[in-house]
């Protein structure tokens, strides 16, 4: 269950110290994060507990995660900019 307080951690996460991280999450999550179902919410929380180098490196297309929910999770973020 996604409490106030925990979609306003998650909201806070999406602040990365990459701007272009955060030009990919804060726009998810402002306009796509309230339409997910938990599982995804749930995904892309944990995707948020990665390490900017990995996410950069994903989200660039240099590398590909191995977990595959959060690369899927990475694959829809991406495939959402691109729109």
């Amino acid at each position: 269950m996604f409490t106030t307080q925990r979609v306003n951690r998650v909201k806070w996460a999406c602040r990365r110290g990459m701007l272009e991280l955060d030009v990919l999450f804060q726009p998810f999550f402002e306009q796509a994060f309230g339409d997910l179902d938990d599982q995804d919410k749930e995904t892309f929380e944990r995707l948020l507990t990665c390490d900017d180098p990995d996410l950069y490196a994903w989200v660039m297309g240099h590398q590909r995660c191995e977990d595959a929910l959060l690369s899927s999770m990475v694959e829809r973020i991406v495939n959402r900019v691109k729109v």
